[in-house]
């Protein structure tokens, strides 16, 4: 009996807990919501009051310059075709500026990444130090690095090629760093019992486990780099964001310009997203049914 009692008494004990943890996660919900609606309000009359109340009554013209382009674009729907063609080139420079910054990024990132990566590290006292490293490359946006490179270099697609790829290291190093935590020791000590170096530890014992992962994460940050390098053409580096900038900045009698571009880069987005899902998820899959076997 005195058991059953005891039996009884945690389980209400667990119960009351339990129903305490919830209310105050209710609490804490609630509490949270609040101020994120607040700040939200505060926000929006911040930048209402600096814009002499022009947001309030502006908003509703928000979708007017898409029709207006829209309008533009179907009327001279016949030069389509022509237009696309002629910024091809560009969309092909963009996907070129995101490729090569994907792979010089990627690279980078694997090395900051078993550099910081607690049993794999070469110098484990420096592992703080290169985590910073990839906290600074990833913490400064790509536009501000481009900016400075143009300043220095000129404009063209080296300097956002160089920007993505130091932001891209940042990105990678910290995803590929958490990935490589997980991997199994036993290969690694097994080829430095026979005096494998770091770097072959590294390529034979580590990279074979977590490369589809990284694969994966390369993928998946290729599809962030082109809009990226889209973005960049902005500031002048060059590929089709530089031309739709133009064709923006003109103004009317060149919409249809802006169209197309908007209609080339959309298609390829799309395009770059579907192929390298499936490659993300033969990958993963892949692997998966591989380690099961």
């Amino acid at each position: 009996m005195t058991d059953l009692t005891g039996g009884v008494t945690d389980i209400t004990r667990v119960h009351d807990e339990y129903i305490a943890l919830t209310r105050r996660k209710r609490v804490y919900g609630g509490i949270l919501l609040i101020l994120f609606v607040a700040l939200m309000a505060a926000g929006f009359r911040t930048a209402d009051s600096r814009n002499a109340g022009s947001f309030a009554e502006g908003w509703t013209h928000v979708f007017d310059y898409p029709a207006e382009v829209l309008a533009e674009a179907l009327e001279k729907s016949a030069q389509l075709p022509g237009h696309l063609l002629h910024f091809l080139p560009a969309l092909v420079e963009t996907l070129n500026i995101a490729a090569a910054a994907t792979l010089a990024g990627t690279l980078a990132g694997t090395v900051l990444a078993l550099l910081s990566t607690r049993g794999l590290a070469y110098w484990p006292r420096l592992i703080p130090l290169f985590r910073r490293i990839a906290d600074i490359c990833r913490a400064v946006p790509e536009i501000v690095i481009a900016l400075v490179l143009i300043f220095v270099l000129g404009g063209g697609p080296v300097p956002a090629m160089i920007a993505i790829a130091i932001h891209t290291a940042g990105a990678l190093g910290k995803l590929f760093s958490e990935v490589s935590e997980n991997a199994s020791l036993k290969p690694v000590e097994g080829l430095e019992s026979v005096g494998a170096n770091w770097a072959q530890r590294m390529y034979l014992g580590v990279i074979p486990q977590v490369g589809p992962n990284f694969v994966s994460y390369a993928l998946l940050r290729f599809e962030i780099n082109i809009r990226a390098s889209a973005i960049l053409g902005f500031v002048g580096a060059g590929g089709i964001g530089y031309e739709l900038r133009n064709a923006m900045s003109w103004g009317q009698g060149r919409y249809d310009e802006a169209a197309a571009i908007f209609l080339l880069l959309f298609s390829a987005i799309v395009v770059v997203d579907q192929v390298s899902d499936r490659l993300r998820e033969r990958l993963t899959h892949g692997a998966k049914a591989g380690a099961t076997a």
